[in-house]
């Protein structure tokens, strides 16, 4: 079965860095476009960030832009989200997601997701 298993989460103070992981198994991954959501309590799950099947195109919420690099490894099966000067307001958990199309970032959009790590950043 598909399994997308998250990684990399932790406990940073603000203006620090982490480094995200979701590998997968199960499915194609080249065909798929992944992305990144975060999910604060009581909060919607948002996008953050996806990238495109060969990784030729990326796209980013505006929260994280300038700040956070999605990427890429078709031939390991992995995908990651570099965070860097982070905020307090990152602090959630955060989702890798595939979806069999393009770039999406609705969350309906995706057919796969991991079950998520956590991030929390101190002031």
């Amino acid at each position: 079965q598909v399994q997308l298993v998250e990684s990399g989460g932790g406990l940073v103070q603000a203006g620090g860095s982490l480094s995200l992981s979701c590998a997968a198994s199960g499915l194609t991954f080249s065909v798929y476009a992944l992305g990144w959501f975060r999910q604060a309590p009581g909060k919607e799950r948002d996008f953050v960030a996806a990238i495109s099947r060969t990784g030729s195109t990326t796209y980013y919420a505006d929260s994280v832009k300038g700040r956070f690099t999605i990427s890429r490894d078709n031939a390991k099966n992995t995908v990651t989200l570099q965070m860097n000067s982070l905020k307090p307001e990152d602090t959630a958990g955060y989702y890798c997601a595939a979806n069999r199309a393009t770039i999406r970032t609705d969350p309906a959009a995706y057919d796969y997701w991991g079950q998520g790590t956590q991030v929390t950043v101190s002031s």
